[in-house]
C-alpha cells in the first residue's frame, strides 16, 4: 500500500533530485538527515517502479519513492 507524502527537493542542473524534507498529512515535517542510496527499483510491497531513496530521518532508515513526480512511502 502506498502512503502519498509531500517532499521538498532540490533539482540540480544535471537532473539529479535531492529530497530535503518530508511532510506528513497532519502537517508535521521531518528533515532528511542523509541519503544512503538512490537507484531505480520496483516497490514490491506497494507496486510500481520508480526511483528509490534510502534515507536517514531522525536516526531511522526510511525508504522514499518517486514515481513520475509523485512521492510515496510503503506501508
Amino acid at each position: 500500500m502506498k502512503i502519498d507524502i509531500e517532499v521538498n527537493a532540490d533539482f540540480t542542473l544535471d537532473g539529479t533530485i535531492r529530497p530535503n524534507y518530508i511532510r506528513w498529512e497532519d502537517g508535521r515535517t521531518f528533515a532528511i538527515d542523509r541519503i544512503l542510496d538512490v537507484r531505480r527499483a520496483a516497490s514490491l510491497k506497494a507496486g510500481g517502479v520508480g526511483t528509490r531513496y534510502i534515507c536517514k530521518i531522525c536516526g531511522k532508515q526510511v525508504t522514499l519513492w518517486n514515481e513520475e513526480g509523485k512521492w510515496f512511502m510503503e506501508k
